[in-house]
């Protein structure tokens, strides 16, 4: 017996007749069981039924009998083929790379810090991009209640307040140990800003630097990335020029040992004019931005015992995820992390319209009524 198969767009259809066990990438979720009748499906005597699946990636098959017995019920052969495609199945989803996002608690007004509908963008965009991985977004705000979703992730996300209000910082501990097995983890503008000892200890070994107090600053501005380093991160990348709050002078590893600077350009004298401040200056960041030494908002970092870490310093304005160039460095950065080849072109990711902007935003009261 043999196969019959039809392309329907980037969907293929096999009618499998006898039993066949799948060998490649198959999503488990799109696979659906069906029994037909009909001319166009390979015949068995006078029975006409078939085990239909439907996949998304390349697909191919090993038979394993090439002839059928006559005098077999077909429902010995129905129940092969689906002992078969079941077994099979469950091994090849365990090969996705899972990637889990956290969303922190809403801090400001509407169309800012948009934890939960930037990293439904981000999601989305990775779910719908073909390549061999599974995008969670945990679905309440703070640390996942069911602490179990973690445990096999690639790459962890997190979109959150930072400082005292960092959702790791009752969960150190536990993240470390996370962290110690060579998860990847990516922190998205506010959540890059750790307290001083213990938590900016643990961010420097997780992710290379973070936003220290009395030492970086936060002001709006928009730097304009030219010279993007070769690197995963880059594929795809144009250079581009986004107005957001960019913190820069971030506290790095010394000697920036095991870090990438992957967007960087030197602040105007203007993003200093402000008095000093926990935020606002300090004489070590003038000194810096005086001596024409550029600052680094987005950096890759390899540990040196394993594992991966992405600082990202601006999304403070939610309508920034609409530059594709601003979003594809994240997309690129969450798939490196997750230590997932990166496309030649970047992460494939679709416009962000003005309607899908609003979509998933927090609820913040009056101020979303403005």
């Amino acid at each position: 017996m043999g196969l019959l198969e039809q392309s329907r767009d980037r969907e293929r259809v096999i009618t499998p007749i006898v039993g066949l066990v799948p060998t490649g990438r198959l999503d488990v979720e799109q696979v659906t069981l069906s029994v037909s009748e009909g001319p166009e499906v390979v015949s068995f005597d006078d029975i006409r039924p078939s085990l239909t699946l439907r996949v998304t990636r390349d697909f191919k098959f090993n038979k394993l009998i090439n002839h059928q017995n006559r005098d077999t019920p077909m429902r010995h052969t129905l129940l092969t083929v689906l002992i078969l495609v079941a077994i099979n199945a469950s091994a090849f989803a365990a090969d996705k790379a899972k990637i889990v996002f956290i969303s922190g608690k809403p801090s400001h007004g509407p169309m800012a810090h948009e934890h939960r509908a930037g990293n439904t963008i981000l999601s989305d965009a990775l779910n719908e991009s073909g390549l061999d991985l599974e995008a969670v977004v945990v679905p309440h705000y703070g640390y996942p209640e069911d602490k179990s979703v973690l445990e096999d992730a690639a790459t962890v996300v997190i979109f959150c307040t930072g400082h005292r209000g960092h959702l790791l910082n009752q969960h150190l501990d536990e993240f470390d140990a996370l962290m110690k097995k060579g998860t990847g983890v990516v922190m998205i503008h506010w959540a890059t800003e750790a307290e001083k000892g213990k938590p900016g200890e643990k961010f420097l070994e997780w992710m290379g630097g973070f936003c220290d107090l009395d030492w970086s600053v936060n002001p709006h501005w928009a730097p304009h990335f030219t010279n993007l380093p070769v690197h995963p991160i880059t594929n795809g990348v144009r250079e581009f020029s986004v107005n957001d709050e960019w913190y820069y002078h971030m506290r790095f590893v010394k000697d920036m040992q095991g870090v990438t600077p992957i967007l960087s350009d030197l602040p105007l004298p203007e993003t200093l004019r402000r008095p000093d401040g926990a935020r606002s200056g300090n004489p070590a960041v003038r000194k810096a931005v005086a001596n024409g030494e550029k600052q680094h908002v987005a950096w890759a970092y390899e540990r040196p015992a394993g594992g991966r870490g992405f600082g990202f310093t601006g999304a403070h304005n939610h309508k920034s995820w609409q530059n594709e160039s601003f979003r594809k460095v994240v997309l690129n950065a969450i798939l490196w992390t997750a230590n997932v080849d990166v496309p030649k072109d970047g992460c494939p990711s679709p416009a962000v319209s003005d309607d899908r902007l609003k979509e998933n935003v927090d609820d913040k009261g009056r101020r979303n009524k403005k």
